[in-house]
């Protein structure tokens, strides 16, 4: 395939090395003169392991070239990958002039060629950044239609700078956010012999996975740190510690607590989230990150509470109110909560959870709700169908499998509140609201 590449910078560079070794034929694109003049020469731009080798070899064998002729890439190709740099600005928000020059010159090549030219973007860029700029621009200058007379792919990178051609060539994933399934089918073939899932998806998805990936291993390495810290003031090895807590690939590095829903609760995390934030306290330690997870979870309790609220209406009924399903655990259950704010605002409500049967309850349970809630042990009922027949909001509390039917017995007026996404769908407004989907 043709392929021409904006920005010979680190990602610029490394895609353009590797693509030409895959055996596609690339054309640099960069307005700095002498890094056009280096990849002529057949030396790389950038100093990455691997890369100088790539370059000056497709260099030689003529399927990598360079030039500042944006005109003669888009005409010379049948893609366009856009890897030009988005600095931060003093306030923090992107510098998206790089992208928008480049949008521009790419447009209005476009306009001037024949046939589906797809133009992808590498660029890191925030959710919304295509719609709003990228496809803008380019529809701008081109004077096409995005979708229709040329394709937009976001395709975000995940190379590492030291490892950037192994990680090139063994991603952890390929994502593709596409406008069309045209454009996708093209820029799917550039990856066709990656051992590595493939995920096509809508652009701002693309998008947002990238902010992800970096700050999820982003705060990974700060959350070691504070554990390491914390470690090394009780005389105990940090790295020991987390050695064997990376091994644990069950819970600790798993999708098995990373879904997005309501605050977490019940009898071991809350209590020792507070136990270990507190010995850091009494040993005068910064720990930000530990400290800051109590009050976001906080916050998680006030959106599900204001979501109720926010609908006006009196009448409301949960379905699962323990901290999570399959259990009858209370204590510290963040529904309690939610339910003892909506009483102390006159609310009227009825509660359901088939595991919170009173009259089976015994120890602890049993004397959490009848000593600490004895207020909602009275507004329990019986059965699911009893807060339908009640409630103008229905709130889902927990992933019970029952409650799963709940919006096909949704009678006119009804809204359901989801916290834990008990089914697939995406909020539909007046009729299901998901916390956060």
């Amino acid at each position: 395939m043709q392929i021409s590449i904006f920005g010979m910078g680190y990602v610029g560079a490394v895609s353009a090395g590797c693509l030409a070794n895959d055996g596609h034929e690339v054309i640099g694109v960069d307005p700095n003169q002498t890094k056009v003049d280096l990849i002529k020469k057949g030396q790389t731009p950038i100093i990455e392991r691997d890369i100088g080798e790539m370059v000056a070899a497709n260099t030689a064998s003529g399927r990598l070239r360079a030039t500042t002729d944006v005109g003669d890439a888009v005409r010379g190709s049948d893609i366009s990958l856009i890897c030009v740099g988005t600095p931060s600005q003093l306030n923090g928000n992107l510098d998206l002039s790089y992208v928008r020059r480049v949008c521009e010159e790419i447009g209005s090549a476009i306009k001037e060629k024949g046939g589906f030219h797809v133009v992808v973007a590498r660029s890191t860029m925030l959710p919304g950044t295509m719609r709003n700029v990228v496809i803008p621009t380019l529809e701008q200058y081109s004077g096409k239609v995005a979708g229709k007379d040329f394709g937009v792919c976001n395709n975000p990178e995940f190379l590492r700078e030291g490892t950037a051609v192994h990680d090139y060539y063994n991603p952890p994933k390929t994502v593709i956010g596409e406008s069309d399934p045209r454009a996708g089918d093209l820029l799917v073939k550039l990856y066709e012999k990656m051992d590595a899932p493939l995920v096509r998806t809508d652009i701002e998805i693309a998008e947002m996975v990238k902010y992800t990936d970096n700050n999820w291993h982003a705060l990974k390495v700060a959350f070691a740190n504070e554990i390491g810290n914390l470690s090394k003031a009780l005389g105990i090895d940090g790295h020991k510690v987390m050695e064997i807590f990376c091994t644990d690939t069950k819970l600790n590095l798993s999708p098995y607590y990373m879904k997005p829903g309501f605050a977490f609760g019940g009898s071991c995390l809350p209590k020792d989230v507070r136990a270990l934030t507190y010995k850091g306290r009494s040993l005068d330690l910064d720990l930000p990150i530990l400290n800051a997870i109590m009050p976001s979870n906080q916050c998680q309790v006030q959106k599900g509470l204001d979501m109720v609220l926010a609908y006006g209406k009196k009448r409301v009924g949960i379905l699962g109110f323990a901290f999570k399903a399959g259990t009858d655990d209370l204590r510290e259950s963040p529904l309690v909560e939610v339910i003892e704010s909506l009483i102390g605002k006159g609310y009227d409500m009825r509660l359901f959870d088939r595991n919170v049967n009173l009259a089976a309850l015994t120890g602890a349970n049993r004397d959490y709700i009848l000593n600490h809630i004895p207020h909602i042990s009275k507004l329990m009922v019986e059965s699911m169908k009893e807060v339908l027949a009640f409630a103008e909001v229905i709130v889902i509390g927990n992933g019970a499998k029952e409650f799963a039917s709940v919006l096909d017995q949704l009678k006119p007026g009804q809204v359901v509140v989801d916290l834990v996404r008990i089914v697939p769908n995406k909020s539909e407004a007046g009729r299901y609201d998901g916390i956060c989907w």
